[in-house]
């Protein structure tokens, strides 16, 4: 990997001179969330969408046709960003930053389900504050510095204010708008200025607001949109009309996506209006990206919210559709308008390109994981050996696979998958995506020396960037291992055939891999391996807030336990994201558990996962209390 503190072309510049901070160009950066390669007009693989402005940027720039984030998932793109490091170095590898758990490094993880041959690592989950981040550069140089919208690294003492911005608008830390996008929604302290005002509107509104205030000094205006994220809602309008374009034989087929898009090129138009009014455009550089791939997991007008099509795979993938995004970059004077490049960078590149631009030296011994593409900018080839992708996870979604690094050199992919061969050994899949972009054809077995070759090259990223790595699954059991599953989605049940449930017992469910009986004091859960979980409706919704939970129960299972609540007007049901962790002592003998969580809505439904094998657990008492510690809710038998 290619670790520079820069370019002969910097030092040549800060031998001769260096910009006084009044001459130096603005900076807009523009990060669209979850927007896939294949969601805008800029590659001509989409009949939908509409992308107006976002080709309007196009024309006034370079876009990038190979252009990867840093990770399938938010989070670690965005420390990357900040940084110019890869997300292995920093530990951010998933987008939990807004948990209540403070974890400011990764660390191994413990336990995994007995049919999983490796142990996801733990994600740090805030963004430390000891990085010299692109904001705090620039600050020192003389910006106005400002942050609008998304943020998702964690909320005070880790939010923006605290990573170099003057300006943090709405000021939230959650993993996407507060509520919805259109008003009403629930970011506190920060109302709608018109009834039903889109937040990307407002954004945008804000934004140009920031520009004006600071149009006489250079100011870096991050400008990270909460478009096109969950939860999926539109204006009314737009989704009507995009209602009647749809295309059922078209994998892009949600009118409500549809609209989204076109709200999100909405407030692209709006930037650059602002920009052309206070004639600031031919002294401001623009970057536009995403942070991963186009989701295509989720549901909205009965189908996925979109396509990646021709790559294959989505968001939380560590295939093509995953990482590859749209990109452009505007330098007026300096960058051909119009033209395309096919050089492959990545997220990290930003932060060192963008001080090369605008001649700011690094702070003493400051390195990047990322390079200067200033030379792609040129039209010139880019001098790097690879870039590296690190996803230590393995969220089942379609086409997901076992924790993961992947490889780019050229047009060569290699992805190792963390202990996925035999007794322990890792696994490979190997693409060549000028041939085969789509990524349909697995070379490993066929080119054991490419594979070689390229994983020699992961290795030395690992030891360099000290990764916290998977480990081997200590509870895997041959018996429960399924490969055929690797890469399916889950199975969708029929939406107009009731899912036939067990009657309720003591009010619980037993919804998947286990049986439930009420025994003397306590209700017996007898699990029969894989996903053992339960779970029942509160009589009364529980209001928004912090909470603790308490869990009594005996267990001679294995595997950790898992506690989910389920939020009204939120999808899916129970999620990842609305859930904590328990790590259950599985020794026949009862314990009281407690973790504490934060709710965004009001909970209507809670879950629990006590086991990942089979065994028998008893469950004798689930207690909610308030963050004042009152008992709210109260589980026992009998009651």
């Amino acid at each position: 990997m290619q670790r520079a503190l820069y370019s002969l072309t910097l030092l040549i510049l800060l031998l001769t001179g260096r910009l006084q901070a009044d001459e130096r160009p603005n900076v807009l950066f523009i990060l669209a969330d979850d927007l896939g390669w294949s969601d805008t007009t800029l590659y001509g693989t989409t009949t939908l969408y509409e992308t107006p402005n976002i080709e309007r940027l196009a024309a006034r720039g370079m876009t990038f046709t190979r252009a990867y984030a840093a990770s399938p998932l938010c989070s670690p793109t965005r420390a990357s960003i900040l940084t110019g490091l890869s997300p292995a170095r920093i530990g951010i590898t998933s987008p939990s930053c807004h948990l209540l758990q403070v974890r400011l490094e990764a660390t191994p993880g413990n336990r995994a389900p007995p049919q999983f041959k490796a142990v996801p690592i733990n994600s740090a989950t805030r963004f430390d504050t000891r990085y010299h981040t692109l904001p705090e550069a620039l600050k020192q140089a003389g910006y106005a510095t400002g942050h609008f919208g998304k943020w998702h690294l964690g909320h005070e003492p880790y939010s923006p204010l605290e990573h170099g911005f003057d300006v943090d608008v709405p000021h939230w830390p959650g993993p996407g708008p507060a509520g919805s996008y259109v008003a009403p929604w629930k970011f506190p302290d920060f109302d709608p200025d018109t009834p039903n005002e889109h937040i990307e509107d407002r954004m945008a509104k804000e934004a140009v607001a920031f520009m004006q205030a600071n149009r006489d000094r250079p100011f870096f205006l991050n400008y990270w949109m909460f478009s096109v994220h969950a939860p999926f809602d539109a204006k009314r309008e737009l989704i009507e009309k995009y209602r009647g374009q749809v295309d059922s034989n078209n994998p892009q087929r949600s009118p409500t996506y549809a609209a989204m898009i076109e709200s999100m090129d909405d407030a692209v138009g709006t930037l650059l209006d602002a920009l052309d009014r206070l004639g600031l455009s031919e002294r401001t550089i623009i970057v536009f990206a995403s942070d991963n791939g186009g989701n295509m997991y989720n549901e909205v007008d009965g189908t996925t919210p979109t396509s990646n099509a021709p790559l294959r795979g989505g968001k939380a993938t560590m295939y093509e559709g995953g990482v590859r995004g749209p990109c452009v970059v505007v330098w007026p004077g300096e960058v051909e308008a119009g033209s395309r490049s096919d050089q492959v960078i990545q997220s990290s590149d930003f932060y060192p390109t963008l001080l090369e631009m605008l001649q700011i030296p690094p702070r003493d011994g400051q390195t990047f994981d990322g390079i200067s593409i200033l030379p792609a900018l040129e039209g010139k080839d880019l001098e790097r050996e690879a870039i590296f992708t690190y996803f230590p996870h393995a969220p089942r979604v379609p086409d997901w696979q076992p924790p993961a690094v992947s490889v780019h050199r050229g047009y060569w992919k290699l992805i190792r998958l963390f202990h996925g061969g035999e007794d322990g050994a890792h696994r490979w899949k190997l693409f060549n995506l000028q041939d085969d972009p789509g990524e349909t054809k697995d070379l490993a077995a066929a080119m054991p020396d490419r594979v070689q070759e390229l994983d020699a090259l992961i290795e030395h990223f690992l030891v360099e960037t000290d990764a916290v790595r998977p480990t081997p699954n200590p509870q895997f059991d041959p018996a429960q291992y399924r490969p055929e599953d690797e890469g399916r989605p889950r199975p969708k049940r029929d939406p107009g055939r009731r899912a036939e449930l067990p009657p309720a017992v003591a009010g619980w469910r037993a919804v998947k891999d286990c049986r439930l009986a009420l025994k003397g004091e306590a209700l017996q859960i007898t699990s029969t391996g894989g996903d053992p979980h339960l779970s029942r409706q509160l009589a009364r919704p529980l209001p928004a807030g912090e909470y603790r939970v308490e869990i009594t129960m005996s267990s001679t299972a294995r595997g950790r336990g898992q506690f989910f609540w389920q939020e009204r007007g939120v999808k899916p049901a129970f999620f990842r994201d609305r859930s904590v962790v328990v790590d259950i002592m599985h020794d026949g003998e009862s314990h009281t558990y407690t973790e504490t969580f934060q709710a965004g809505h009001a909970i209507t439904a809670i879950r629990l996962d006590p086991a990942q094998s089979a065994g028998e657990i008893r469950l004798r008492q689930l207690r909610l209390l308030d963050a004042e510690g009152a008992v709210v809710w109260t589980w026992e038998p009998g009651r």
